[in-house]
């Protein structure tokens, strides 16, 4: 690589893309970690789609109609915060690179989402990125079919790496990318051919440009340092139709004397290696020093985007004030406020029926409801529709013939599907859910732990929650689900035990802060919710569904279908004179949320207590032995082990979760 002919041709190119570069060099270096060479060797690409095909301003990072730009690769941090530094964005100071990967910095070691102004998403585990890139490109086809071109109309910007590429959900990606024909999607692939273990022939074969090209992509080829081969592919690619890949060939931490090896992927810090690269650069300034010149002209390519911008508002300002109005709500994420009126109307008219029902086919029931009065919700499913009943009549199916469709088809792809939700979120203006047997959350758990670390708005419909789902065995029937979901910081599990539960579960999921889990069962169960309460009492996360007629001696704790078991359970005690309350407990996070009187209500001191869920334990002795119990009289009536392949009631008799098993634990504790 000829670094002189490269500066030789293009010096006002070379001069921007450098600042990049040392400053890539200066913030590891400060940190004594980080990642080096992915932005050296994609300051270039970076530097002319933000100088001349990003549509964004600086100064309005929130700007609905903006390009949306997603850097996979985000080991590579250093090139998105180098970018908004010198594009302009206020939250990203010379401060904040010189703190780079230190303790409250907006500048952490892998772009994380509200940190600053002009995140994206989180990104860092590979393949994340180009993942949420497919849910950002479905939401602005949505958005655009819905509210107009002239309100939006963006494309959707991707820097992968090789690492996105060979991680699984990448296919998934591109196979549902492709399908579905997201010809605002443009994917930049950093192709350096470089791993941290070295060559990426060492561990894979794989032609990349076919591969995209067999999944429906349009495909197209770059010099990845040249900026008119790079200007040229980019122009190529926003005229296809299908969603693009271009494959920029670059040079990791070009430049150094690390140039094209494995350890030009990780921390370049040695003195003489830097010295030596600025020198080879021709840059002559001390870290994190950019000449005035060189950051104003990179704060005009910042401000570049206002005009489109005002444009923007000008076409904005011209629909009518309902549109006006209901764009910026859905945008903002809030839910009309009919919503909490009509739910309530359900629930009592679930109360008032009486009937038997799965509570994945309540959820059903309730999502008709808010489907038809939240406009911008996003359903789903991984191959699962009719066994998930994610689809309500109103919505229409999303494809490339109807962009105004509501509920995507996403194959058997629960990683790639969870991955796409995260980012029509992120995006703004949708409400995603998707469904897949709870099981198969490990298939998605990736995504879902993302969701969670972003705290957005994305409901899992896990259909199949327990041994219930019978003869389906083993293979299907989750145990350590709810314990491990409930694991996750910012995750709700909702595990519902009858419709107007299911309901309440809903309301909650739709407008809540954070993503959100429904543990929805394949077998019908009785309504234990009979008289109708305007309260969603699901929002304290437990409460008492059933007093004890004399003195109270046990407290039973149950979820989903084991509710009603613990409610038969409390007739059979009852009947021997044995006083018993059972809590439901629909969300165990939430009940943790409640304040320390409310939970000495619902748990007082003394009686003993005995927990019912066909999963395992793990979890339970929160409620059993804490919050003023004693583990002498705790007991838990559950599974242990794996299921079976049987008729579900055969499996609740086979593995002991019966009225009479919950009946005799607590005679065994008294």
């Amino acid at each position: 690589m000829n670094i002189e002919d490269l500066r030789a041709r293009h010096p006002d190119h070379w001069n921007k893309a450098t600042a990049i570069r040392v400053l890539a060099l200066d913030a590891v270096k400060a940190a004594n970690s980080g990642h080096s060479g992915m932005p050296m060797g994609m300051a270039d690409v970076a530097t002319v789609l933000f100088e001349k095909h990003l549509k964004f301003d600086a100064s309005a990072p929130d700007w609905a109609d903006r390009d949306r730009f997603i850097l996979s690769a985000g080991h590579g941090s250093m090139l998105l915060y180098a970018l908004m530094y010198l594009t302009g964005y206020s939250d990203i100071t010379l401060d904040e690179l010189r703190n780079f990967r230190q303790l409250g910095a907006k500048t952490a070691g892998h772009p994380e989402y509200g940190h600053a102004k002009g995140i994206e998403t989180t990104t860092g585990p590979l393949g994340q990125g180009i993942a949420n890139s497919v849910g950002f490109a479905i939401a602005e086809e949505n958005l655009r079919a819905r509210f107009g071109k002239k309100v939006v109309d963006h494309h959707t910007y991707v820097i992968a790496g090789d690492g996105c590429l060979m991680e699984g959900v990448s296919q998934e990606a591109i196979g549902l990318a492709g399908k579905q024909k997201l010809g605002k999607l443009i994917v930049l692939w950093d192709d350096n051919g470089i791993t941290i273990d070295g060559k990426v022939s060492i561990s894979d074969v794989t032609d990349q440009m076919a591969r995209f090209e067999a999944s429906g992509w349009s495909v197209f080829s770059c010099d990845g340092h040249d900026p008119e081969s790079i200007d040229a592919a980019i122009a190529q690619a926003k005229q296809s139709p299908l969603p693009s890949m271009i494959a920029c060939k670059t040079h990791i931490a070009i430049g150094s004397s690390a140039q094209d090896t494995s350890k030009g992927h990780g921390a370049l810090t040695d003195d003489t290696l830097i010295a030596d690269t600025r020198k080879a650069y021709g840059w002559e300034h001390t870290p994190f020093d950019i000449p005035a010149d060189l950051l104003s002209e990179w704060r005009q390519i910042g401000a570049r985007g206002a005009i489109a911008r005002e444009e923007w508002e000008q076409r904005f300002a011209a629909l009518s004030g309902t549109k006006q109005a209901e764009f910026t709500r859905q945008m903002s994420g809030e839910v009309p406020k009919k919503l909490s009126a009509a739910i309530k109307r359900f629930k009592q008219e679930a109360s008032e029926g009486g009937k038997a029902v799965a509570t994945r086919k309540a959820s059903e029931m309730v999502l008709g409801v808010i489907n038809q009065i939240v406009p911008e919700t996003m359903g789903g499913s991984a191959d699962l529709t009719g066994s998930n009943n994610t689809l309500t009549p109103e919505m229409g199916t999303f494809d490339e013939d109807n962009r105004k469709g509501r509920h995507v088809s996403y194959g058997i792809r629960e990683h790639g599907m969870a991955s796409a939700m995260n980012g029509m979120a992120l995006h703004g203006g949708v409400l995603p859910y998707g469904g897949t047997f709870m099981v198969f959350s490990d298939y998605a758990r990736p995504a879902m732990r993302l969701s969670a670390l972003m705290n957005i708005r994305v409901a899992y419909v896990m259909t199949h929650d327990s041994i219930g789902l019978g003869e389906d065995g083993p293979t299907h029937q989750p145990v350590e689900h709810l314990a491990s979901l409930r694991a996750m910081p910012n995750m709700k599990v909702f595990r519902p035990a009858d419709t107007v539960e299911t309901a309440e579960a809903w309301e909650l999921a739709i407008n809540s802060e954070g993503p959100s889990t429904l543990a929805l069962t394949r077998q019908n169960l009785p309504l234990v919710r009979t008289e109708h309460k305007t309260k969603n009492l699901s929002a304290q996360g437990a409460y008492v569904l059933a007093e004890a007629q004399g003195k109270r001696m046990a407290i039973l704790m149950a979820t989903g279908s084991e509710v009603s078991i613990a409610l038969e359970a409390r007739r059979i005690l009852e009947n021997e004179g044995i006083g018993v309350r059972v809590v439901s407990m629909p969300c165990a996070e939430l009940f943790a949320e409640q304040d320390e009187s409310y939970r000495k209500k619902v748990l007082p001191a003394g009686p003993v207590r005995v927990a019912v869920e066909a999963a395992v334990r793990q979890g339970w002795d929160q409620w059993l032995c804490g919050e003023r119990g004693n583990w002498k009289k705790a007991g838990f009536v559950g599974m242990d082990g794996f299921g079976a392949s049987a008729p579900a009631k055969d499996l609740f008799e086979h593995f002991g979760i019966t009225a009479e098993a919950v009946a005799q634990k607590v005679r065994d504790l008294l």
